[in-house]
């Protein structure tokens, strides 16, 4: 594997109720003494470097909050022109994406603090019979 394709790139995402702010979870993720690179966003912080330090980072990251930091893949470095709005101008593509996906953040983060058995089986539906006799039954009192 060469060096570039073992370098991955990480969207380190605060949700609303994050106990910090971008710059101060740049400062955290610098003093990790990691050698990857961090660059701080609107959202958080993109992160840059070799899978296994980025792993690394990513399970230290997780730890500043674990309900309200989300991460996930991107799939060009930090600066990528084919991405980068300095040389392409105005919003990236996906950044409407992510402004939708931050609005359910603070739903997931609800359920990461407070989570409950669902169930995925649609309920039955009342037979006939029985829905007449609760019927009778509530015409009788």
């Amino acid at each position: 594997m060469s060096k570039k394709e073992n370098k991955i790139t990480k969207m380190i995402i605060l949700g609303p109720d994050a106990r910090f702010n971008p710059q101060e979870l740049v400062r955290r993720i610098h003093m990790l003494g990691l050698p990857i690179t961090i660059k701080e966003t609107c959202y958080g912080a993109l992160i840059h470097g070799e899978k296994e330090y980025i792993k690394k980072a990513e399970k230290e990251i997780r730890k500043f909050d674990i309900y309200n930091i989300f991460i996930k893949e991107r799939g060009f470095p930090p600066g990528d022109p084919r991405r980068c709005r300095a040389h392409r101008g105005g919003a990236r593509e996906g950044y409407h994406q992510l402004e939708k996906e931050f609005r359910a953040l603070k739903y997931v983060s609800e359920a990461l603090k407070h989570p409950r058995k669902v169930s995925l089986e649609e309920p039955k539906k009342l037979p006939v019979e029985v829905f007449r006799d609760i019927v009778k039954k509530m015409v009788e009192k």
